[in-house]
């Protein structure tokens, strides 16, 4: 089983990290960091930087897809590189999948229209607008398109996918290994918790329009 998790200029690494630590101790599991050129990719701070040890040319038939999101998936909604081989690689998935923004690039490739997925709470409009029917949702399975909401859910996406994959008892035995427990300090983690202040503040700084 071959999981092939995308990279692009200033991606999110926890979107992608996320989904790496859930995922890649399933039973057979080929985890490859792939991007339109092999090599070093920055994340969104520019001070990160993961290694995609084969180019979207080399990996041609994965059984699961991963498209992190982040700031610099603006750019690749008409990057043919990326959404080409996102059509080309989906004909043959398992299951094809994204965390926060990356939602997006799969809406852009074609492959999410009038189907429910989620996103980062400040893109679910812009998922509108591509023709997908966007929820808030943390998790969303819509046939074998998987989409996570922002950054952190992508840790959730890759249990629920893991659990669905090789069972209940696998994916908890993950859970219980990475200790994933979360008691945040705040309870601000969603639009509908946090200040209302901070939630107008980044609606109003969002390239988004919200």
């Amino acid at each position: 089983m071959q999981i092939a998790i995308a990279l692009y200029e200033r991606f999110t690494v926890l979107d992608a990290i996320g989904p790496y630590q859930t995922l890649s101790s399933l039973p057979g599991a080929e985890t490859v960091f792939v991007a339109e050129q092999a090599g070093p990719v920055r994340d969104d701070t520019g001070s990160l930087a993961l290694v995609a040890d084969k180019s979207f040319a080399e990996v041609q038939r994965p059984d699961i897809v991963v498209v992190p999101g982040g700031p610099g998936q603006s750019d690749q909604m008409e990057n043919e590189a990326l959404l080409g081989w996102l059509r080309a690689v989906d004909a043959t998935t398992t299951w094809t999948t994204s965390v926060c923004t990356g939602s997006l690039a799969l809406a852009a490739a074609g492959l999410l229209k009038g189907r429910r997925a989620t996103s980062h709470w400040l893109a679910l409009a812009e998922l509108d607008r591509l023709g997908v029917e966007s929820t808030g949702e943390r998790v969303v399975f819509d046939g074998k398109y998987v989409t996570g909401a922002g950054v952190s859910a992508g840790i959730d996406m890759g249990l629920t996918l893991a659990g669905k994959i090789a069972g209940d008892e696998h994916a908890q035995t993950v859970q219980l290994l990475t200790e994933y427990d979360p008691q945040p300090p705040y309870d601000a983690g969603s639009p509908e918790k946090a200040p209302a202040h901070i939630v107008a503040r980044f609606r109003d700084k969002s390239r988004f329009g919200q």
